[in-house]
Order: structure tokens, then sequence, then C-alpha cells
């Protein structure tokens, strides 16, 4: 079985700028990534998808490959995830690669485990036309959320479970966004990636959304704390 590791990397990031090569932990972001990918020792090659040309020279420094541009109307802040990996999947086709699944991992995730991608994998291996990505509990119960309206009034969103104690309440979950698995002919031919899917569950205290400098902070400080890793 031949497996390909596609790490969608583009340069415009406007919340942190540049930050797939961010400087986390002493490496560029995207280091931790490809190095988690490449201790796995599961993809016969590791991919980058990007229309930058710095981040397509610190990749290769790392040991993944560019085989080919992102183009610039998959390069914007509308583009989705399976937009990008279907060019991805195709434009690996046109180049004769032969492969039986895709693992799309994003680059800014530093927490990805090595070991996760080889026991979801071992999952998705009995499933057809189905994607799988880890996902963890929400840290708090999402019944109890609340609006915050004028005045800093308080709304709840369901009124019914506001007597219920937080114990008793259904466990919920949300995609820890580090790596998507799937076939080929998954990605070619599913285009909902979150509902044509398995769960595989991480705990949330090694599941950090980075989207501004104060996450990119706290993930630094419990990588630093846990000294982890990949």
């Amino acid at each position: 079985m031949k497996n390909i590791a596609v790490i969608p990397a583009r340069g415009g990031s406007k919340r942190i700028p540049r930050k797939n090569i961010q400087n986390f932990h002493g490496k560029p972001m995207i280091h931790w990534t490809i190095l988690a990918a490449k201790k796995s020792n599961l993809f016969d090659e590791i991919i980058i998808s990007t229309e930058d040309q710095e981040i397509a020279q610190i990749s290769e420094k790392l040991g993944a490959k560019v085989l080919f541009e992102r183009p610039a109307n998959l390069a914007d802040d509308f583009s989705t995830t399976h937009e990008v990996m279907l060019h991805a999947v195709q434009s690996l086709i046109d180049l004769d690669y032969t492969f039986d699944y895709v693992c799309c991992l994003y680059p800014c995730s530093p927490f990805i485990q090595s070991d996760d991608l080889k026991l979801s994998l071992d999952l998705i291996e009995s499933s057809t036309n189905i994607y799988i990505y880890p996902v963890t509990e929400f840290a708090h119960p999402i019944h109890r959320a609340i609006r915050l309206l004028p005045g800093n009034n308080i709304q709840l969103i369901d009124n019914k479970t506001e007597k219920i104690r937080t114990q008793d309440l259904e466990l919920t979950y949300h995609d820890a966004a580090q790596f998507y698995w799937g076939s080929k002919d998954t990605w070619l031919n599913i285009d909902k990636m979150h509902s044509n899917a398995l769960g595989y569950p991480i705990p949330n205290w090694r599941v950090v959304d980075i989207d501004n400098m104060e996450d990119l902070k706290r993930a630094e400080s419990i990588f630093k704390s846990l000294n982890f890793d990949v």
C-alpha cells in the first residue's frame, strides 16, 4: 500500500503573518508537521501544496517535496481544504503517481503525533468512501453556551438544559484541525470531509488551534512544559 502526505501551506495568512513558517520552539512551524509525517514511516512521499517560494524552499530543506505550484485562486482566504486537496490529488495523478491513501496534514499543528497517524490509518483501512480525522471533547458542555447581549445581558442558547448537571449532559466533540485521511477515490469523489467521516478521539490537552499570537504563545508553553515528542 502506498500513502502520500500532502501539507497545504499557503503564504498569505492574515492573523499571524507567515504563520506556516513562523518560529515555533526554535523551528519553522511547518517543521513539526513534516517531522511527524517522517517519524510515522507511513508515507512514500511528503508533498507541499503552496504558492509561496519561501515556504517551498524551507519545506524542501526539511525533506518534503514541491512537485507542483498551487494556483492563486486556491491560495486565498476562501479556498476550502477539500478544494486544495482535490487539486493536489489530481496533480499527483497527472504526474503518474500511484497511491492508495492520502493524508492532509495541517502545517501549523505541532501537536500531531505519529502514533495517531498510524492508528487512524488502521481504522480507515477497513472502511470505504469515508474520511477519518482527530476529534476532541469541548472543554465545556456546548449545551451551556450563552449569548452576551447589549448591556452584558446573558441569553442561554438552550434553555432546556439550564437545570441539568453538567456531568449528565451529552459529551460533544469538535474537529482537532490536525490531519485528515482519505483514500484516493474518497478525495476525488466526496467533497464533504466532516460529515462523511469517522472520528478519532484525542485528548484536548494537546489540541491548540493557532489562530492568533495568544494561541501561539499558549501552544509554545504547552509544548515546552510537556517536552512534547511527535
